[in-house]
C-alpha cells in the first residue's frame, strides 16, 4: 500500500505513550513532501495549499524538572551532593520551606527527576501525564504511595556542560501512581518509577500553523493561503462567521484548531494541506469526478476520501457513493471522511467496521466520537456490552469524547481524586482502569462484588480484609490520624467508595483491584487501558469486492496483501508509554477483546502542607 503525500508529515510521528494526536519520544521531524510529487497525485493537477505550505507546532515540547515526593514512610532518603540536590534546597528555600536539610534527611521523602510532554495544540490549563524516576545514584527503595509537591516545569538545555532552565511551561503534582504487581524485594527499578495521570498542567498554549515552503514565501502567497483555509474552516464568533487561519507575515500562517479536529490535529493540518487554493465550478466538478473514480481503488481510497473530505459539502455524494462500496477499505474511508463532515449516513458503517475489523477499530470509533448525530450515539451505546473489552471500553471512550456530560458516561469524581463510572449495562461484567491521560475506573455492571475470605493492600497505609461471609473490613493504620475503618457489603462498588473515605488515592485503589484479580477474589474481567490499537494490519484480499467479514476469517487461499492504515493516533485515543516505561497492563489487550475539564486538582495548602501542614 503505497504511502500517499498527505500521509507523509503523520507517518513520521511516533507515539510512545505519555494527552490533537500523539507523539512523544521527541525524535520526529516534519517532513516536506516535494511540491512536484504532491502536484502529480492532485487530482486535474489543482494546485492545493500543500504544494506551498508544511505545517509547523506539530512535534511534542518536552519539559523537566527536580521535584520532592513525600508521604514514602521510610523507603525515601537524602540525596547524594549533586546538581540536582542544588536545585531542589535552592527551590525549598525560595519556597519559604524551614530547615529544608532536616527534611531532606527524614527517610520520607526523596528527590525524583520529572517529564513531561506538551503535545500539539495543547491549551492553557490543559493537563497532561508527568513521568517520575528515582535517580540512578539514589538510595530510594520505592515511590508507592508518594506524592509529588508542586513542581514548576521548564524546557532546559546543556550548554557549556551547564543544564540551564527555560521559561516556567507546566505545574505538576500528585498520587504516583506505579505497578501494582511490583515486588518490592526484587524490583527496585519498578518501584522507583511511576507516572501521575493528568499530573501537569500546561501553563502555556501552543500554536499550530503553515509554514510557507521555500519560493513561495511572500505576502500574496500568505494570504492566498489564509484564504483558501478560511473558506473552508470558520466558526461563529458573536454569530459573525470568522476564519480559523490568519497570516502572521510573508512565511507563517496561524491556525486555530476547528473542535471536530480537537483530539486530532494531524488530521486537521492534513485535511488542511489538501483544500484547493483557487479552483473554478468546472474545475471543482471535475476534480471531484476524478476523486470519486480514485475513492473505489483501496490503492487510492485514503488520498481520495481526505480530498474529498477537503472540498467540503460538494464532496459529500461522491463519498456516500464508496459507502455503496463491497470493499471494506473503501467503505471505511469514505464513512471516516464522512463522520468528519458529521453525516449521519457514516454511523452504521463506521460501527460495523469496530465490531468487525480490528485493524480499523481504533479509527472507526475516534471518527464516531466526533459526530454530533443520535444515530452515532446509539450504535455507540450498543457496543458497550460486547465481550470484546477493547470495543466495549473504545465505545465508553467515545461516548466520553463526544459528550462528557451525558448521563450515560458522566459518572462522578470520586473523592476529587479520579474519574468513576458504574454502568448498569448487560454484558460481562468487567473493570477497567487507566495508566495514562487521567485517572479513571469504569465498573461494567453494576453489581459486581469481592468473594471472600480475601486481604488486599491498598497503598501503604489502607487494608481490605475479610475472614468470610458478606462483610469487608477497609482499616487505615495511621499515627499522624489515627486508626479509621470502614465495614461495608462485598459489593466491589462499595470497597472502592471506602477506600476512598479513607483517604486512599487513584494508585491506591488500582493496588488493591491488582491484588484482588491476581488473587483470584476478583472474578470479574479486570483491564488496563484496553484500547484498539494503530499498528494492527489489515489483510487485503485481492478479490475483496465481496465482503464485510473480519480480516482474521477470510479464507487462507485468497491472494493477500497485508495492509497497515496510516492514520495518527487520535488524542483521546493515546495509550501513553515511554521507554523504560514500568508500568506493564494486568494483561495485554488483544484483537478481540478524555478530556479532564471535570477533575478537580488535589487541595493545595502550600508547597509542604501534604507533609507538614505549613
Amino acid at each position: 500500500m503505497r504511502r500517499r503525500h498527505f500521509l507523509l508529515v503523520a507517518s513520521s510521528l511516533a507515539m510512545i505513550g505519555f494527552g490533537g494526536c500523539s507523539w512523544l519520544d521527541g525524535t520526529m521531524r516534519s517532513q516536506s513532501p516535494d511540491p512536484i510529487e504532491a502536484a502529480e497525485l492532485s487530482s486535474s493537477q489543482a494546485k492545493l495549499v500543500g504544494d506551498l505550505v508544511v505545517p509547523t507546532g506539530l512535534n511534542p515540547t518536552r519539559v523537566d524538572a527536580v521535584g520532592l515526593v513525600t508521604c514514602l514512610h521510610g523507603t525515601g532518603s537524602d540525596p547524594n551532593p549533586s546538581p540536582e540536590r542544588a536545585m531542589l534546597l535552592n527551590e525549598m528555600q525560595l519556597r519559604g520551606v524551614k530547615s529544608p536539610d532536616t527534611i531532606l534527611r527524614s527517610g520520607n521523602v526523596s528527590l525524583v527527576k520529572i517529564q513531561g510532554y506538551l503535545r500539539a495544540g495543547i491549551q492553557k490549563g490543559d493537563r497532561f501525564d508527568v513521568e517520575v524516576r528515582v535517580p540512578s545514584q539514589s538510595d530510594t527503595t520505592s515511590l508507592r504511595g508518594g506524592y509529588l509537591l508542586e513542581t514548576r516545569l521548564t524546557e532546559s538545555a546543556i550548554l557549556e556542560n551547564r543544564v540551564h532552565h527555560g521559561n516556567l511551561l507546566a505545574l505538576a503534582q500528585g498520587p504516583i501512581m506505579i505497578d501494582p504487581t511490583a515486588d518490592p524485594k526484587k524490583e527496585k527499578i519498578m518501584m522507583c518509577r511511576g507516572r501521575i495521570l493528568g499530573g501537569g498542567v500546561s501553563a502555556i498554549s501552543r500554536p499550530v500553523g503553515l509554514v510557507l515552503t521555500p519560493g513561495h514565501q511572500d505576502a500574496r502567497n500568505s494570504a492566498r493561503v489564509a484564504n483558501a483555509v478560511n473558506k473552508r474552516f470558520h466558526t461563529l464568533v458573536n454569530g459573525i462567521k470568522t476564519g480559523l487561519a490568519k497570516a502572521k507575515d510573508d512565511k507563517y500562517i496561524e491556525l486555530q484548531v476547528h473542535p471536530r479536529y480537537k483530539d486530532c490535529v494531524v488530521r486537521y493540518c492534513e485535511v488542511i494541506r489538501a483544500t484547493p487554493l483557487a479552483e473554478s465550478a468546472s474545475e471543482r466538478m471535475q476534480r471531484i469526478a476524478e476523486l470519486s473514480e480514485k475513492l473505489m481503488n483501496p490503492e487510492t481510497a485514503a488520498d481520495a476520501a481526505l480530498q474529498l473530505e477537503a472540498i467540503g459539502t460538494e464532496g459529500v455524494d461522491a463519498l456516500l457513493k464508496g459507502l455503496k462500496s463491497n470493499n471494506l477499505e473503501v467503505r471505511f474511508y469514505a464513512a471516516e471522511s464522512l463522520a468528519y463532515l458529521d453525516r449521519r449516513e457514516a454511523a452504521e458503517p463506521l460501527a460495523q467496521i469496530a465490531r468487525q475489523e480490528p485493524a480499523f477499530r481504533l479509527h472507526a470509533l475516534a471518527a464516531l466520537s466526533t459526530m454530533q448525530d443520535f444515530l452515532a450515539f446509539e450504535q455507540l451505546r450498543d457496543m458497550l456490552a460486547l465481550p470484546s473489552a477493547e470495543t466495549r471500553y473504545g465505545a465508553f471512550r467515545s461516548l466520553w469524547t463526544m459528550n462528557s456530560k451525558d448521563a450515560l458516561v458522566r459518572g462522578e469524581v470520586l473523592g476529587d481524586q479520579f474519574h468513576y463510572h458504574v454502568l448498569d449495562l448487560d454484558g460481562p461484567p468487567m473493570v477497567h482502569a487507566t495508566r495514562s491521560r487521567l485517572p479513571e475506573i469504569v465498573l461494567f455492571g453494576r453489581d459486581q462484588r469481592l468473594q471472600t475470605p480475601l486481604a488486599l493492600n491498598a497503598g501503604n497505609a489502607i487494608m481490605v480484609t475479610s475472614s468470610g461471609g458478606e462483610e469487608v473490613s477497609v482499616a487505615k493504620f495511621s499515627v499522624q490520624d489515627g486508626d479509621q475503618k470502614r465495614v461495608v457489603s462485598t459489593r466491589l462498588d462499595d470497597v472502592i467508595r471506602a477506600i476512598v473515605e479513607l483517604g486512599g488515592s487513584y494508585p491506591d485503589v488500582v493496588q488493591a483491584l491488582q491484588e484482588a484479580k491476581t488473587g483470584g477474589v476478583l472474578t470479574s474481567r479486570f483491564e488496563i487501558d484496553a484500547l484498539p490499537r494503530a499498528d494492527r494490519e489489515y489483510e487485503r484480499v485481492a478479490d475483496d469486492s465481496q465482503s464485510a467479514e473480519p480480516s482474521s476469517e477470510k479464507k487462507a487461499d485468497r491472494p493477500k496483501d497485508a495492509a497497515t492504515p496510516s492514520r495518527p493516533t487520535p488524542e483521546a485515543f493515546a495509550v501513553r508509554g515511554t521507554a523504560g516505561d514500568s508500568f506493564t497492563p494486568a494483561k495485554t489487550p488483544k484483537a478481540d477483546s478524555i478530556d479532564d475539564a471535570d477533575a478537580k486538582p488535589a487541595p493545595k495548602k502550600g508547597f509542604f502542607a501534604k507533609m507538614f501542614g505549613q
